[in-house]
């Protein structure tokens, strides 16, 4: 059963909508976020010029994404978890730092990526 509320093209503008919003705030709030999106104007107009054919190119471009996508997922569970409260408890530190892994871990995958494609 379909929710209630907007459907068809004003659907598609409200989360449009929100989606520039979220981006906006991981921006201004994540020095993180800013660092990679400025590595990412790098690195994806160097991965279109160095990549060999398509798979290449969608490889090293692709994994580049990857990092922004895991670090605005990162930062939403990292704002969920301080919403709830900033005294240390055990699960919420766990939580920030499964985030944290996962963003450290798409960054190692960024390199083996670009030096398996690259070298390989």
């Amino acid at each position: 059963m379909a929710k209630p509320g907007e459907t068809g093209l004003t659907r598609i503008i409200s989360a449009s909508h929100n989606s520039f919003k979220g981006l906006s705030a991981c921006w201004r709030n994540e020095a993180a976020f800013r660092q990679e999106v400025l590595l990412c104007l790098i690195l994806v107009p160097l991965g279109l010029y160095l990549g060999n054919g398509g798979v290449e190119k969608s490889l090293l471009v692709g994994v580049c994404f990857l990092v922004l996508i895991v670090e605005i997922l990162n930062s939403g569970i990292e704002a969920a978890i301080d919403r709830i409260g900033h005294e240390h408890h055990e699960l919420s530190g766990l939580a920030k730092d499964l985030g944290s892994a996962a963003v450290f871990i798409s960054l190692v995958l960024v390199a083996l990526v670009w030096l398996l494609v690259l070298v390989g």
